[in-house]
C-alpha cells in the first residue's frame, strides 16, 4: 500500500511498528488480498512523519490533562477524609482511622481491577475514559451530601465509589498510549505521564490541607472544588483520538473477575513482567505508607497545621517532576536498570533518615525544614524508579493482552496500597501502645525496599513494541 505521492507506507509483515501507527490513526482492517494486516484501512495511509512530534500532539496533552485532573481530584478527597480522620484521633481521642479510609478506597482497585482489564480491551479505551469522568462528576455531588450529612460512614461510601471508578480509569488510560503513540516516544510519554500523575497526587493532598483549614467546619464546600475539577477533567478528555478496540466482541468471562488465564499463564512464563509487577506493587505499597506518614509526622508530631502538613508533602512535588522527566529522557527505547536501582537506593536511604530522632524526646532529627528538603529527595528517587518500570510493562505486555495485564498491574498496585493501611494502622497501634513517636512508621516502609535491594537485580536492554 501507497501513500498518495507514491512512496511507500508499511510492509504488512512490519506489524510491530505499524500497529503503533495504525492505533494513532483510528484506522480499520483494509479486508484486500493484497494487505491483510488487521488494522490497515481502504484510502491512503500515513507514515509516522505525518503527525506532529509528541509535544504538538493535542491528543497527548488532552490526556495529561485528564489524568492529572482525576489523580489531583482523587487524591484531593482521599485526604481530607484522612485528615477529618485525624482530627477526630486528636481531638477525641479515638482510633485513628486513617487506615481504614485507605482500605475502602483501595478495596475497589483489588476488587475490580481484573473486570475493568477485561473491559478495556472490548471497549474504545477513549469511552472508557469519558464516562469515567461523568462518573466522577457524580461522584463528587454524592460527596457534597456526604460532607453535608457530617457523616463518616457515607464520606467511606463515597470514597469506595471513588475508587472504584479510577479502577475503571486506570486500564485505558496508561493502555491507550501505546495506541496513540510509537513505540520511541512510549518513555517519553511515560515520564510526562508518572510526572503528572505523582504531582496531582502531592499538589491534591496540600490543597486538602488548605481546604482543611479554610472552610474549617464547612467542608461541603470544598467538594465544590472536588465537583469543579471533575467537570473541568470531563472537558479536556473529550479531544481524546479514539483508538480501535483492541479485542472486540471478546466475550466477558466472570471467572477472570481477578485475572484471566490467559494472564495467568503469560506472567507464570514471563518472569522479568511478573517481576515488574511485583516491585511495582511494593513501590506502592511504600507510597501509602509514606501518605499516612506524613499527615501523622506534621500534625501529631510536629504539631503543624493541616495547611502546613500539607505543603510538607507537596515538597515531594518539586523531586517527583524532575525525577520523571529525567528517567523519560534516560529511558529513550530502553528498559535502564541503573535508573530502577538508584532510585530505589535512594527511597531506602532517605525513608531511613526521614524516621531518625532528635535529641529530645518526640523531636525528629531533621524537623520541620529538613523534612522537607528530604520529601524533595525522595520525590526524585521515585521518579527515577517509576518510569522504567512502567515503560517496560507497557511496551512488554503481548498486544491482544495489554489491557488485561494493566489491570493486572492496577490490582498489584492497589493490592500494595490495601496492605499499606493495614500496616499502618498496625504500626500505629505499635507506636501508641509503646509511646513511640510517629515517625518510626518510615523505617518500617524502609524494610519494605530491603528484599527489593537484595533480590531484584534487573539488567537494562532496548525495548521492542
Amino acid at each position: 500500500m501507497r501513500r498518495p505521492d507514491g512512496m511507500g507506507v508499511h510492509r504488512c509483515g512490519d506489524t510491530s511498528a505499524w500497529r503503533s501507527v495504525a492505533g494513532r490513526l483510528g484506522v480499520e482492517a483494509c479486508g484486500t488480498a493484497e494487505c491483510r494486516h488487521p488494522f490497515a484501512r481502504k484510502d491512503a495511509m500515513l507514515t509516522a512523519d505525518d503527525w506532529p512530534p509528541l509535544m504538538r500532539d493535542r491528543s497527548f496533552w488532552a490526556l495529561n490533562a485528564t489524568q492529572f485532573l482525576g489523580a489531583f481530584n482523587d487524591n484531593l478527597f482521599k485526604q481530607l477524609v484522612l485528615l477529618v480522620s485525624v482530627k477526630l484521633a486528636l481531638v477525641d481521642r479515638a482510633d485513628n482511622l486513617q487506615g481504614v479510609a485507605m482500605f475502602v478506597f483501595s478495596l475497589p482497585f483489588v476488587l475490580l481491577s481484573g473486570i475493568f482489564g477485561m473491559l478495556a480491551d472490548r471497549q474504545r479505551k477513549r469511552t472508557i475514559i469519558v464516562l469515567c469522568k461523568v462518573i466522577e462528576v457524580a461522584a463528587m455531588l454524592l460527596g457534597m451530601l456526604a460532607f453535608l450529612s457530617s457523616s463518616l460512614t457515607a464520606l467511606m461510601a463515597v470514597l469506595f465509589l471513588m475508587g472504584a471508578h479510577s479502577a475503571y480509569f486506570g486500564p485505558a488510560k496508561y493502555g491507550i498510549l501505546p495506541e496513540l503513540f510509537l513505540p520511541h516516544e512510549l518513555p517519553r510519554a511515560n515520564g510526562w505521564m508518572l510526572m503528572m500523575t505523582f504531582l496531582s497526587i502531592i499538589l491534591g493532598v496540600a490543597a486538602a490541607g488548605q481546604l482543611m483549614e479554610w472552610c474549617a467546619d464547612r467542608l461541603w464546600l470544598a467538594s465544590l472544588a472536588c465537583m469543579f475539577v471533575a467537570a473541568l477533567g470531563l472537558l479536556t478528555a473529550l479531544p481524546i483520538r479514539n483508538t480501535p478496540v483492541a479485542q472486540p466482541g471478546a466475550p466477558m468471562q466472570w471467572s477472570r473477575w481477578f485475572m484471566s488465564r490467559e494472564t495467568w499463564h503469560e506472567l507464570r512464563h514471563n518472569r522479568p513482567l511478573l517481576s515488574v509487577l511485583i516491585v511495582t506493587s511494593v513501590f506502592w505499597c511504600v507510597g501509602g505508607v509514606y501518605q499516612q506518614g506524613v499527615n501523622d509526622l506534621g500534625i501529631l508530631q510536629l504539631q503543624i497545621k493541616e495547611g502546613a502538613t500539607g505543603l510538607l508533602s507537596a515538597c515531594a512535588a518539586l523531586g517527583i517532576g524532575a525525577g520523571c522527566l529525567v528517567a523519560g529522557r534516560l529511558s529513550r527505547g530502553t528498559f535502564n536498570a541503573r535508573l530502577v536501582r538508584g532510585g530505589l537506593w535512594g527511597m531506602a536511604l532517605l525513608l531511613t533518615l526521614l524516621a531518625l530522632p532528635g535529641p529530645f524526646r518526640g523531636h525528629t532529627l531533621l524537623g520541620v525544614t529538613g523534612s522537607g528538603v528530604a520529601l524533595i529527595a525522595l520525590g526524585a528517587s521515585a521518579g527515577l524508579f517509576a518510569v522504567p518500570l512502567q515503560v517496560y510493562l507497557q511496551s512488554q505486555a503481548p498486544v491482544a493482552q495489554k489491557g488485561q495485564i494493566i489491570g493486572t498491574m492496577n490490582l498489584f498496585n492497589w493490592v500494595g496500597i490495601l496492605l499499606s493501611a493495614v500496616l499502618h494502622w498496625s504500626t500505629n497501634k505499635v507506636l501508641a501502645r509503646t509511646n513511640a513517636p510517629p515517625n518510626l512508621v518510615f523505617l518500617v516502609a524502609a524494610a519494605l525496599l530491603l528484599p527489593l535491594l537484595v533480590l531484584y537485580r534487573p539488567r537494562s536492554q532496548q525495548l521492542t513494541m
